[in-house]
């Protein structure tokens, strides 16, 4: 039996495979989504600052 998925580790992993935010398969307003929304910024500000340092 495997766990629920975790949005906030859906939203991290949708973000490393260059997924946009706009790809939320949550409900707008839900916990969910807002979960996915945070892993998802996580991510893609980091990979945003690791570009602008020219890396």
């Amino acid at each position: 039996m495997t766990p629920d998925p975790d949005p906030f580790e859906q939203g991290e992993r949708a973000a490393r495979e260059g997924i946009p935010a706009e790809a939320n398969p949550y409900q707008d307003g839900s916990e969910q989504h807002a979960l996915w929304a945070t892993g998802h910024e996580k991510v893609a500000g980091a990979i945003e600052a690791n570009e602008s340092e020219g890396s």
